[in-house]
């Protein structure tokens, strides 16, 4: 680890949920030059989890926040009634030029190299900041699916109606498209810095599997020899509190032994049972994928 390693020493929470107020901030106490702007997509009341308001409060931040959420946008301007410097503004944002976040800033007075970007959005997170071309924000605080492991390169498709989200992996190398080098992550956020700036923070080891301190929210789901499905390290549901079950196994009791242990019967009873289960799929593509002969 680095000795300049962006850390849990560095997580504060003011007004953020994972540390993020901290380690914005000491990233911000890192970079030569701030312009004291920040935009933040899914908003909510301004306050309950915000990654921007303790730098609306504390360092005089002007800002843009967004949120999709009628009710939730008139608590959000009632919130930042105080400071005059803060725009509130109603609106999905989508990925096309007509409504992403590039249409949605371009009437505002925010520059195109502004401080702080966060993106909350709870599922299409990655295609949001993926959609946004004329905007290069100095640091961006994104979130990503903490039940992923870290190595998985995992992207919801662009739907609305999705909230799977996407992996650090993922997020790290959308980063590194744009010009972004993985500064800090947090237990839910990713947070990246514009590459021009990244030699400033003083971080020479910025791996996902070094920065990632906090995996307790990653679910493995694995197979046995035998051919049983297991899940292992987080086992619960962390937004609904509820256990985790695997389901219906993929092989009948009868069946989940090593198929190098089976006898003539059971290969014959795999067999019979591939092609009741699966009609369609024929023995040689089978055999391909490992059907015992």
């Amino acid at each position: 680890m680095s000795e300049r390693a962006i850390t849990t020493e560095h997580a504060t929470n003011v007004h953020s949920g994972t540390g993020e107020d901290g380690v914005i901030g000491e990233i911000l106490d890192r970079l030569p030059e701030t312009d004291r702007w920040c935009v933040e997509f899914g908003a909510w009341d301004g306050l309950n989890l915000s990654n921007t308001r303790h730098l609306i409060e504390s360092r005089g931040y002007a800002a843009v926040l967004i949120e999709a959420d009628p009710a939730k946008c008139v608590e959000l301007r009632q919130n930042c009634a105080d400071f005059p410097r803060v725009q509130a503004i109603e609106a999905f944002v989508g990925l096309t030029e007509t409504d992403g976040m590039d249409a949605l800033l371009r009437d505002t007075d925010v520059p195109t190299d502004f401080d702080v970007l966060s993106i909350d959005i709870d599922g299409n997170d990655y295609h949001v900041w993926a959609a946004v071309t004329a905007y290069r924000p100095k640091v961006v605080c994104i979130e990503f699916n903490p039940t992923i492991p870290t190595d998985l390169d995992y992207v919801q498709d662009p739907d609305s109606g999705s909230s799977a989200g996407a992996s650090l992996a993922a997020i790290v190398r959308l980063g590194k498209e744009k010009g972004y080098e993985l500064a800090a992550v947090t237990l839910v956020n990713a947070v990246l810095v514009r590459a021009d700036l990244f030699a400033h923070l003083g971080i020479t080891d910025n791996a996902a599997h070094t920065l990632r301190r906090d995996t307790s929210l990653v679910t493995h789901l694995f197979t046995g020899y035998d051919g049983t499905v297991h899940v292992a390290g987080n086992t619960w549901l962390p937004w609904h509190a509820l256990p985790m079950k695997v389901g219906r196994q993929a092989l009948p009791r009868a069946l989940r032994r090593f198929p190098g242990e089976y006898g003539r019967g059971q290969r014959l009873l795999m067999t019979g049972y591939h092609v009741l289960r699966y009609p369609r799929l024929t023995v040689r593509r089978l055999r391909k994928h490992g059907l015992p002969r």
